[in-house]
């Protein structure tokens, strides 16, 4: 066994709280996962915290895996050249337009530590995706957090208000994570027309299958547009890859390779690259389960409003239930009930639409709750 060091002047042996970690550490926010679905006798257990695709990976799509899995003795492509390759004829852009990573809070990583130095400022809503904050500290830049409006959705004028010299990122969620509206396009473009363009924007799409809102912008249009512009992406949540982590950035040349740079090398495994690439061939198959997903969003929605609820238009595989004080005696009431939900504090809870059967059950806890 070997022996701990004494450290510097010291006659006593060493010990793992003489080592010094960053400072940043201390004050960086945990990422709180959806937890697993409660177990209740003679009831079926739902998890809709996470906002996970309810259906499996398609069939094509297993088979893929289970090829794939076979050769996991052997290093990935460390380029991504087939998936890349692939992302970019579907999106219709240049493949030195497309970075790739570990999902897309993966990628968003890469983009703050291209940009990002101690002391310099991300701008986002909030209250918005957690993992904003943490990529943020990890980085020792600043967060600058801008409120949501009435009605759930950003403020893009108080945000670009909140635009400094420090500034380097601002961060569009759309459709927003908990909350679910999704951005307009004209007040978008209106945004890009008068933020400075040495700061970058990441138009952050994660849901962007699930949105239906007829003014919704087409990101990828914009992005020809706008020079500091990136558009990020995930197929974690339509696509049902989210065991396997691979998620994606459009953006320009110069950014792109930026974002390679930061990239940790074979990061994005054979099997994720295989499934992704396999899963932007079967569009059809996924069409239909995302456009299942969006009647039965509409359907709870539709049940709720007539209980009385007030909810947020969501363009997303969720809804928000901006309860308030009453957050955690709602959470209780879905746990009792066999449903796992996501709660964030005394803002609100968040509850992804899933299967049919759990779908119901909210209705029920909902009606045996009453609307707040």
């Amino acid at each position: 066994m070997t022996t701990p060091r004494s450290s510097p002047g010291s006659s006593r042996p060493g010990s793992a709280d003489d080592v010094r970690l960053r400072e940043a550490l201390g004050g960086l926010p945990a990422y709180i996962p959806g937890k697993p679905a409660p177990m209740r006798e003679g009831l079926t257990a739902y998890k809709v915290s996470s906002n996970e695709n309810p259906y499996p990976p398609l069939k094509s799509v297993r088979k893929v895996i289970e090829r794939a899995a076979r050769e996991v003795n052997r290093y990935p492509d460390m380029a991504v050249t087939e998936l890349t390759a692939a992302i970019a004829e579907a999106v219709g852009v240049e493949t030195s337009n497309v970075a790739t990573g570990t999902g897309s809070v993966g990628v968003l990583g890469q983009i703050i530590q291209a940009t990002c130095d101690a002391g310099d400022e991300v701008v986002y809503a909030w209250r918005s995706f957690e993992a904003y904050p943490i990529v943020t500290a990890l980085a020792g830049a600043t967060s600058v957090r801008v409120g949501l409006d009435a009605e759930a959705r950003h403020r893009l004028d108080a945000m670009l208000a909140a635009v400094t010299e420090r500034t380097k990122v601002v961060i569009v969620c759309s459709p927003n994570n908990p909350t679910g509206p999704a951005v307009r396009e004209r007040e978008l473009r209106l945004f890009l027309d008068r933020v400075p363009s040495s700061v970058l924007v990441v138009f952050d799409e994660a849901y962007l299958e699930f949105v239906t809102d007829p003014d919704a912008p087409d990101a990828i249009q914009l992005w020809r547009e706008y020079p500091n512009l990136v558009v990020l992406r995930t197929f974690s949540k339509a696509y049902g890859l989210a065991g396997l982590r691979v998620g994606y950035a459009v953006a320009h040349d110069r950014i792109a390779a930026a974002l390679r740079q930061t990239a940790v090398p074979f990061g994005v495994n054979s099997i994720a690259q295989a499934a992704a690439v396999a899963s932007l061939r079967d569009v059809a198959e996924l069409k239909q389960r995302v456009d299942a997903l969006v009647v039965e969003r509409a359907r709870v929605a539709a049940a709720l409003e007539g209980q009385g609820w007030k909810l947020p238009a969501s363009e997303a595989n969720f809804l928000w239930f901006p309860l308030g004080p009453d957050s955690t005696d709602f959470s209780a009431a879905c746990h009792e009930a066999g449903l796992m939900v996501r709660q964030y504090g005394d803002d609100g809870v968040r509850v992804t639409i899933g299967e049919t059967e759990a779908n119901d059950r909210l209705l029920e806890v909902a009606q045996q709750f009453g609307p707040r």
